[in-house]
C-alpha cells in the first residue's frame, strides 16, 4: 500500500537514491545528469524545508521504500507569491499506478493551506508519459521554452505547464 506524507530528514538517503535512479534512466526525465545532492546535503535541505512555510517535499512510500517525490516552492516575488513551482519523480517500478496523481492531489492540499493559487512545472517535450499525466490532471500548456535548460553539454527545450487551483 502506498502512503503519501511530508518528507522527513530520515528520507534523505532514499530520496537521493530515487533521484539518481530516475536521473540515470535512458529516458532523460529529469535535469540531473550525473549526480544529485549528497545525502547530507539532502538531509540539510529537508530540515530547512520543514521549517520553511513556503516550500514542501512530499513523498510516496511503499513499505520502507520512497518511490515518489514531489517538491513545491512558492515564488518569492511579491507579485507572484500565489504561484508555486512543482517537481515530480516516480520510481520506474511504480509508474502508471496512480502515484503521480496521489502526489499531485497532495500538492493541491498543501497549496490551498498556504494560499497558493497556481502550480507551474516544466516538462521535457519527449516525456510523453508525464505530459499525459499532467494534462489528465488538468494542467495546461502555457508555453514552450527553447534551449531553456543546460543538461550536461546540451541545451534542451521545456514545456511550461500550469494548473489553476479553485478556491
Amino acid at each position: 500500500m502506498i502512503r503519501v506524507r511530508r518528507a522527513e530528514p530520515s528520507d534523505a538517503a532514499s530520496l537521493v537514491a530515487l533521484a539518481q535512479a530516475v536521473g540515470g534512466e535512458e529516458g532523460r526525465w529529469i535535469l540531473a545528469t550525473e549526480s544529485w545532492r549528497s545525502v547530507s546535503n539532502e538531509r540539510r535541505y529537508l530540515k530547512t524545508v520543514l521549517r520553511h512555510p513556503h516550500a514542501t517535499v512530499i513523498v510516496a512510500v511503499d513499505g520502507d521504500d520512497v518511490v515518489g517525490r514531489l517538491s513545491l516552492s512558492r515564488d518569492p516575488h511579491p507579485a507572484s507569491q500565489h504561484v508555486a513551482d512543482l517537481g515530480l519523480m516516480v520510481a520506474e517500478s511504480h509508474r502508471r499506478q496512480g502515484i503521480g496523481k496521489q502526489l499531485l492531489e497532495e500538492a493541491i492540499t498543501w497549496s490551498r493551506s498556504v494560499g497558493v493559487q497556481k502550480l507551474e512545472l516544466h516538462v521535457f517535450p519527449w516525456n510523453e508519459p508525464a505530459l499525459r499525466l499532467y494534462e489528465s490532471f488538468g494542467f495546461e500548456r502555457e508555453g514552450y521554452r527553447r534551449q531553456h535548460y543546460a543538461r550536461g553539454d546540451e541545451l534542451v527545450d521545456a514545456i511550461l505547464m500550469a494548473f489553476i487551483i479553485d478556491a
